[in-house]
Parts: structure tokens; sequence; C-alpha cells
């Protein structure tokens, strides 16, 4: 209790520092607790998206099982199966689905059977016989209504049981409703039925269902399922055949902790019912879930990798805050150790001053990180937030392992400076103190060239992989996602950082000597403060550099992410809107499947379909249409050259409305894309070729190329150029095994003239502003025959809210204002300690005749020369470190998909808004600053020097 007692004391001492220190303590410890919540969900996220996005037949999760009991013919034991099989179902699977069911239907088949009407047949005609069973499903009145006749009674009525059947079924049994029908049960005695009612669905996308149609119970009778339980299977009248259920899971309610449960439903049924029935399983959740697992897999590395950089910050802050402690600490732990205290007994006292913060970390870090994963889930891009449906978190075990483990991290790094000063005694303090010009021991150690060394190893090691991934077509999974690819970053900022401050002394030197016959008396004071104390200055230095150069990549590797991501929708689309025009032509109809169609002579295809043009002139009038454009797409094209034939995609285009038309990034090509488009106007005969068909045919501007396609001659182009890229050509290999893909791009009219007038596509560009909605509504109005259409804007709304980019956006705008803020407080607490640190030697120069003005201003140009040196090297190795390392984000995305090439963007708004903040700083620290040197009292001063 002493010990407590004095604990508190001595943190009641350095109330601002302690609490400083905690507010390190509950940010790092906040942050690293939402990095499992903020995976948890967006992974849970992603997981819904990836369920609906494979929504074929079934609604998304639909689980449907159906045991078939072949090979037994003894009544009694298929019953005991059955039943085994229900208890199964009840007692082990069904309590494993970890979210609420919409629907949950069993049925049950009887064995077939031949059914035919019970009247004699008349002479001269043959009995007409019926295979069909019995169905019997549970709750399925609820989910019915008749179409005609009336629900059947649920016991015998004077000896014939009513059934419903389909109108599907009734038209098969050709009969109409009330007539009876008899069947031999397996004891050879008769049964009479009797439909009664014909039956559809209540509603039509009704999940009760299996089919759409109701196709399973079209060859089938269909009976109360308490009747057919007691009449035919108990009294083993009719053997049972098969049963199945159907659950229908909410799928929105899947997460990633409760997955397992999910997966585990469907093992357990192949491993426990697969040695005893023949049986099937739908669940194309199975499928989904394990390409999940691939991609979350490498979500995880990415968020744990993307938060390296902010983590190191943190970490750095909170030794720089208990360094700063100890510093004020270090004459009361010389003079404990010259009177006989241990190292380890001074220690243990740190040790539990720290554990009391980290406690209190642990305890409020996790509500903390709750609360920064619930507002990044409504982030719609860097630095912008939306109103969304907030995303689903929880706090869990593996949370609070991670907030204590982070604590336990951050107390080791706290004790460090602990460890350095227990080894000072009180002689070797005082001469500490009087040699302040000391070489920082990461510059003695080569850490900075260390760091640089291996950050620059990892940047030729991502190259590599890249050209590796591109030249073979492989995609993102074919190799392995390094971790260490993401925090070489950190590695290069804190390396640069340091390595710029180890010539900051000479710069400081060669500003004194540039000026040493101008300077006033202020100024020489102030760089002889600076240059004297240099190793003093320099851990804040490199703490605000590191912090803003955290930002700036933060920042730059959000929006490059972005705004590649846009262009690559854009560049696949063409254009903001493409539609395809419905050509009326001479191709004969195609043969639908089934039915007596099927018996006619098919109807050759003309080697040549000839097409009529449909008018042009409504898609210019749409409503919102700036600019639109023809574009002829063959994707199988043939050409032949002199060293070889082959296929490729040919576009045939009007260059001045494709100019107008088309989205092509600037940068591309070697020239300006309207001069490429030139060339082809120049001349008809003209053709641009891509980069691929010109290396591998040896093709070069002048030569000619044969171009044409199945039933039309080939006719002579000549190459005018050659280009790397083109919209919506992408030049990548799709896998390993096939070749590149190559294209052709010429003159519409010439290749419509010269080949074949065949349908083209129509590119739509909108002005600014222009509703998509409105478009469409136009079409509608105008009554425009599309086949399809496609919409970029579309594509860009679904593409924010992709769980992906939604992670990627959140944890780096987390990142961005962590290090702002963190920067802002680690400069107030330093310059603030700083100024009470040095009272005595400003009482002294007021004193002196310095007035108030003059020692403001000295303490401007030390910030400028210390701060202020340290932001601009910030600014300098952040943007450096964006140009190198931003495009390790590559390594996340497919690498077929990036076209148009990764460029790194530097948004300048990012840059603005950090030059207002690194301005609002030190001017919030001049006036905080000034504040308490204008109420800095000189005989305080000096009586506290007399002390």
């Amino acid at each position: 209790m002493a010990l407590l007692s004095m604990i508190v004391r001595k943190m009641t001492q350095n109330k601002w520092l302690e609490l400083s220190l905690l507010i390190g303590l509950v940010l790092t410890v906040g942050l690293v607790s939402s990095i499992p919540t903020y995976t948890e969900a967006i992974l849970s996220r992603m997981l819904v998206k990836e369920l609906e996005a494979s929504q074929l037949s079934s609604y998304p999760g639909t689980m449907n099982m159906r045991f078939t009991y072949i090979g037994v013919n003894n009544a009694e034991q298929r019953i005991k199966q059955m039943q085994t099989n229900k208890q199964l179902m009840e007692n082990k699977v069904l309590p494993l689905i970890p979210v609420p069911l919409i629907e949950r239907t069993s049925d049950l088949i009887t064995s077939a059977f031949d059914l035919s009407v019970d009247q004699p047949t008349p002479e001269g005609e043959k009995k007409k016989v019926f295979r069909t069973s019995i169905t019997s499903v549970n709750g399925l009145e609820e989910h019915i209504k008749l179409i005609d006749g009336r629900m059947p009674a649920d016991k015998p009525v004077d000896g014939v049981y009513e059934v419903l059947v389909t109108e599907k079924g009734l038209n098969t049994l050709r009969t109409v409703l009330g007539t009876v029908f008899v069947f031999q049960d397996i004891n050879k005695q008769q049964v009479r039925v009797k439909p009664v009612g014909v039956m559809t669905k209540k509603e039509d996308d009704d999940l009760f269902f299996l089919s759409p149609d109701l196709g399973g119970f079209s060859n089938s009778l269909v009976m109360n399922s308490d009747m057919l339980d007691k009449e035919f299977i108990q009294t083993h009248r009719l053997l049972v055949n098969a049963n199945s259920w159907h659950i229908v899971p909410q799928y929105e309610n899947l997460e990633l902790r409760n997955i397992d449960q999910y997966l585990k439903a469907a093992e357990l049924l192949k491993a426990q019912v697969k040695s005893n029935y023949q049986y099937t399983l739908e669940a194309q959740y199975v499928d989904v879930i394990d390409r999940y697992f691939k991609s979350s897999d490498n979500l995880r590395i990415l968020m744990w990798s993307l938060n390296v950089p902010v983590l190191a910050m943190l970490g750095l802050y909170v030794f720089m805050v208990s360094n700063l402690i100890t510093n004020r600490q270090k004459t009361e732990i010389a003079v404990l150790r010259s009177r006989g205290a241990a190292r380890w007994q001074i220690l243990l006292s740190y040790l539990a001053e720290y554990t009391l913060l980290g406690a209190v970390a642990v305890a409020a870090g996790p509500p903390l990180g709750l609360f920064l994963t619930k507002v990044l889930g409504s982030s719609n891009g860097f630095m912008s937030f939306v109103q969304r449906s907030g995303i689903r978190v929880h706090l869990n075990s593996e949370v609070y392992l991670y907030a204590g483990a982070a604590a336990i991290t951050a107390l080791i790094v706290m004790l460090v400076p602990v460890i350095f000063a227990t080894k000072t005694t009180i002689v070797g303090h005082k001469q500490q103190m009087a040699r302040m010009q000391q070489t920082p021991f990461w510059h003695k150690l080569f850490l900075d060239v260390i760091a640089l060394a291996v950050s620059l190893y990892g940047l030729r090691v991502f190259h590599q992989r890249m050209k590796t991934l591109q030249t073979l077509g492989l995609d993102n999974e074919a190799l392995h996602i390094d971790p260490l690819q993401f925090a070489v970053p950190a590695l290069f900022i804190l390396g640069g950082g340091m390595l710029l401050l180890r010539v900051y002394p000479y710069f400081l030197r060669i500003i004194y000597w540039v000026g040493r016959k101008w300077w006033p008396p202020s100024m020489y004071a102030t760089l002889i403060q600076v240059g004297r104390s240099s190793a003093g200055y320099q851990f804040l230095m490199v703490f605000l550099m590191m912090t803003i150069a955290t930002g700036m990549f933060s920042a730059s590797a959000a929006r490059t992410i972005n705004h590649n991501g846009e262009d690559r929708i854009r560049y696949a689309s063409g254009a903001d809107v493409v539609l395809q025009a419905n050509w009326p032509n001479d191709k004969p109809p195609e043969t639908p499947g089934g039915g007596p169609q099927q018996q006619q002579s098919p109807v050759a295809a003309p080697d040549v379909i000839h097409y009529v043009e449909p008018p042009f002139e409504p898609y210019t009038k749409l409503a919102g249409v700036e600019s639109t454009a023809k574009v002829l797409v063959h994707d199988n094209a043939s050409y032949s050259t002199e060293e070889g034939s082959g296929s490729a995609k040919l576009l045939g285009i009007d260059s001045d409305e494709f100019g107008q038309t088309a989205w092509f990034r600037d940068g591309l090509l070697d020239y300006p894309f309207y001069e490429y488009l030139n060339l082809l106007a120049a001349a008809p005969n003209a053709v641009l070729i891509s980069k691929t068909l010109a290396d591998e045919e040896k093709l070069k501007p002048g030569d000619t190329i044969w171009v044409g396609w199945d039933g039309i001659d080939m006719q002579p182009f000549m190459v005018y150029a050659v280009v790397d890229y083109f919209p919506t050509f992408n030049p990548n290999p799709r896998d390993a095994e096939m070749p590149a893909p190559k294209l052709i791009v010429g003159s519409r009219l010439q290749i419509q003239t010269y080949l074949s007038l065949e349908p083209y596509q129509v590119w739509l560009k909108l002005k600014q502003g222009a509703s998509v909605n409105d478009l469409y509504r136009d079409i509608e109005e105008k009554k425009l025959s599309i086949v399809d259409i496609t919409d970029m804007k579309s594509k860009l709304t679904t593409a924010k809210s992709d769980p992906f980019l939604m992670a990627v956006n959140g944890t780096l705008t987390l990142g961005f204002i962590i290090s702002l803020v963190i920067s802002f407080a680690g400069f107030l607490l330093y310059w603030t300690l700083v100024l009470r640190g040095r009272m005595l030697q400003n009482g002294i120069m007021r004193a002196m005749g310095l007035s108030l003005r003059q020692l403001i201003g000295m303490l401007t140009v030390e910030q400028l020369l210390t701060s202020g040196a340290a932001i601009v090297i910030g600014l300098a190795t952040g943007i450096t470190t964006s140009r190198l390392f931003v495009p390790l984000f590559q390594n996340a995305f497919d690498a077929k998909q990036l076209v148009p090439p990764f460029r790194v963007m530097v948004d300048p708004i990012d840059s603005i808004r950090i030059y207002v903040f690194v301005g609002s700083t030190i001017l919030i620290g001049l006036l905080i600053l000034g504040y308490m040197l204008s109420r800095l009292k000189i005989h305080q001063a000096i009586k506290l020097g007399e002390d």
C-alpha cells in the first residue's frame, strides 16, 4: 500500500507527462485492438458480398440436402434410418447454423407406384397407368394457395385419401378434380386417392420452395404430412424413398467469428451420412467461402501491414514521452543509486507505475478501437465519410488479447530509457548535463544506413516479383504476399529521416557561416543554442519527421489505390455509357430447346449475315449526352503478315468522335493520345497495332498487315504506329499458358466498306453532373431497341462500397488522422517542457535587457530551425517514400488487371491539409509559449537559479 501511495504521488508530480503518456498508450492499444475488430467486420462484409455475388440458382447461403434410401427393402429399417436422419438434423446440424433461418423445410417422398383411374377400362382400350409417388411437406399449407378446388381432409373420407396436385401434375394425369385413382401398396392392398385441389405458390419469390415453378411436385401427389406418416409410413404400407431438408439462413448476419460453425454443418453431414445413405448436398456457399478464405488471408496481411508505420510512430511517441519523464527524474535516480538502491529496485518501481498506466490503457483502448471501427465503417474514400449502414463490430477475447500484447510491448518500450538511466551514477549524470552535444546512438550504430539498406532491398524484391507476375500472367495468389514488403516503407522513412538529421548540424554551420557578419545577437544566441544542443533536439525532430512522413505516405497510398481503381474501371469501360443496339438481320431464329420444334430440319445459317444499320441520330440527342462515337468491336479478327498469322481484337473507330468520347489517361503513350488518332484520320487504310502484336510478328510502322475474319476475305492495311495501351485493351496475358492479347485499331468506315457491315457499339460521354437515370428514362421514352448496356458510373459506385477498398481507406484515414494528432501533441508537450526547463536562462536574458518580443523572436527562429526543419524533412521523406513504395500495393491486386499501370498519386488537397495543420501547430505552439514567456517573473527565475 505504501508503494502504491508513493507511485501515485510520483505520478502526480508529473501529471501532464503521465497524462500524455497515458493518451499515447490508450491510442496505441486502441489502434491495435481496432485492427482485429475492423478486420473481422470488413471480412464479414466481404463474405456477405461474396455470397450475394454468387447467387445463381438459389438464395445465397442456401443448404439443400436430400437423403435417398436405396438398397434397403425393409420398411422398418428405412423408418429407423429416417428417424436417425431427423435426429441428426435436429440435434447436430441445425444447432450449428449460427444465424436465424428465413425458411426451414423438410419433406418426405414415398417409393414410386403405378396409379390408374378407379374405373373399368373400356373394351379395346389399354389401361392408362401413371408412375408417381406421394409427397408431404411440413408447413406447406401456409405457403400455397388454391387456383381450383379445395384443401384436402386430414383423414380418409369414405376410404378415399384426398390429395393436392399442381396444374402441371393434373395435366399429366389427364383428368379433372374429383376423379378417384387407385394403386397398390406394398401389401398388395388397393389404396384409393382423389385430387381435390390444384395448388400454386402464394408468393412467387417464396424461399420455402426449392424450385421457382413447383417442379418438384409435378410428378407427385401431395398429402397431409401427419396422414401420410400415420396411414402409410408407420403402417409399412409404403416405403420411404427419400426425404429432403431445405435451409435458408439470413446470410446477411453471417460473420467471420461464426462462419466455422456454418462450414462444420456441411462437414458433419458429409462425415456421418456418406457411409450410410445415398445423398446429395447442394451448398454453394461452401465453394464461395473457400474462395473467400483465400482472399481474406491477403486482406489480413494487408490490414496489419498498412498499420505498421502508424504503430511505429505511436511506439516512438511513447518512447519519447517516457524518455522525457526519465530525463526529468535522472537526478532522483542517480541519487537513489548513490545511496545504495539496486537497479532492479528502481526498475521495479517504474514497472509498477507503467503497469498501472497499461492497465488503464487495456481497459479504455478496446472501446476506443470499437468506436474507431464504427466511424471508419462509413468511409467512402480517403478522408471521406457518408451515411452508410454501420458495420457489425464486437469486442471479444481476441481483441483483448491483442490489447494486452500491445500494452506489454509498450511497457517494454517505456522501460528502455529507465534501463539506460539506472546505469548512470550521480557523477556521470552531472557530466552528461555538462556535455549536451553528444552523438545520438542511432548515428553511432549506423541504424539509418542499415534501415535504408533493408528497405531498398525490399523494394528490389518487390520489383522482381511484379515483373514475374505480369510476365507470366499470374494472379496475386500465385506468390505469397510478404508482410515485410509493406513494413519497409516505415524503415525507409526512419532511415531516410535519420540520415538527413546526420547532416543537419552541417546545415546549421552553413547558416551560421553565411550570416555571421549580419546576424543580430538574438540570432547568434539561437544558433549557438541549437548547434550546441542538437542531440537534445534530434529526438523531437525524428518524431516530427516520422509522423509527417507517415501522414503523407498514408494519404498518397490511399489516393493512389482509389484513383488507380477508378482508372481501371474507366479504362476497361472505355466511355461513360456503352450501348449495343439491336440490328435487324437475316440470321435465322434460334430453335428453342425441347418441344416438337426439335423434329424440324434446322435452317442453315448464311455464310455472311447481312445487317441493317438502325438510325444513329437518336443516340446523339439522349438526355445528358455530350458526345457520341461509333465503335466497331470484333474480338476474334484474323490477321496475316510476312512472319505469320493469328487472331487479334479489332477496333473500328471514327477518330474525331472517338477522341471526344473515349476515356484515356495521359502519359500512357509516348505521344499524346490525339496524335495517334490523327494518324488514323490521315489515311483510310492506316491502323494502329499493339506492342504485343508488333513484338510477336516483328512489325514496325510502314509494314503491311492483312485483316479479316471468318467468312470475310482479308484486306491490306498499313501500320502507322505501335501503341502499348488503347481504351478497353488489356495487353497482359490472361494466364501463363496463353499468348498475350493483340490489338488492331483502324478506321470504322474503311473496315465496314472493304470488309463487312457489322453491328457497332455506341459510346456515350455524359455532360458534367448528368444523371444516368435520366438517360435510362429517355431511352425508354424513345423506345430505342437496346440489347446490352454498361454504365461506368454504376461500376464506380459499386467499387466504392467494395469491402477491400473500405478496409484500405478506413485504415489509411485512421493512420493519417493519428499522425497529425500525435505530432501536434508531441510538439506542444516537448516545447512546453523545454521552455520550463530553460526558465532560468530566459529570466537572465530578460534581466539583461532582452525584450519579450526579442525573446519570442528567438523562440520562433529556434522552432523554425528544429521543428520547421523536421517538418520539411518529413514532407520530403514522405513524398520520396510514396514515390518508391506506394507501388508495393500492387501486390494486393491481380497483376493481370493492373491496366492502366499503377501510378502514384499525391493529391494537392492532402498536402494543403498537412501544410495548414503544420502551420496551425507552430502558430498555436508559439502562442502558448509566448503566453508562458509573458507570465515569466524575472525575480522568480533568478530566485530559482539561486536555489
